[in-house]
């Protein structure tokens, strides 16, 4: 899945690029609309915190940082002598383990705290009225959603992809 960023200029117009997704078989759960605080959005589909925030990133960050850490103390706490080999296969995955889950743990609620990085980018645009639509749609549709919303909809910037989405948000 790639996730497809549009800034749109006024609540009517985004009704009908989220009409399109939907009639282009984007799933409502894909489709992702973000506006300034206060805008009433009506029935389109609002973005969430996981939208909204660095979550996602900040925990595989987390994950990795507190892995290696955890796996570095684990090396340290083994080659000390009072551990015997049979135990050190413990210690090692007990401290990878804890080290992870701290890590993601920490990095997640900093994460929650921060706004997304990608959307920081229109944060302006969104102030000054503006609303953005993240739409997360296959990589192979990528192009044939992008023309769909050009051709019934010119005035509509097309702000570019993102690269991965995870499955889960």
């Amino acid at each position: 899945m790639k996730r497809i960023y549009f800034l749109v200029p006024d609540i009517a117009t985004t009704e009908k690029i989220v009409d399109d997704l939907l009639l282009a078989r984007i799933e409502e759960k894909h489709i992702h609309v973000l506006a300034k605080r206060g805008t009433q959005l009506e029935d389109l589909p609002e973005a969430t915190l996981l939208q909204k925030t660095d979550f996602v990133p900040a925990v595989e960050q987390g994950l990795a940082v507190g892995g290696s850490t955890g796996l570095l103390a684990g090396l340290v706490a083994i080659t000390l002598p009072a551990s015997a080999p049979v135990v050190a296969g413990g210690v090692l995955l007990a401290t990878t383990l804890a080290g992870a889950g701290i890590g993601a743990w920490v990095s997640g609620m900093v994460g929650m705290s921060a706004g997304n990085r990608r959307v920081k980018e229109f944060a302006d645009a969104i102030e000054a009225g503006e609303l953005l639509v993240m739409a997360d749609v296959p990589a192979e549709r990528v192009d044939e959603i992008e023309t769909c919303i050009k051709n019934h909809l010119p005035e509509v910037e097309i702000e570019g992809t993102e690269p991965k989405v995870p499955a889960f948000p």
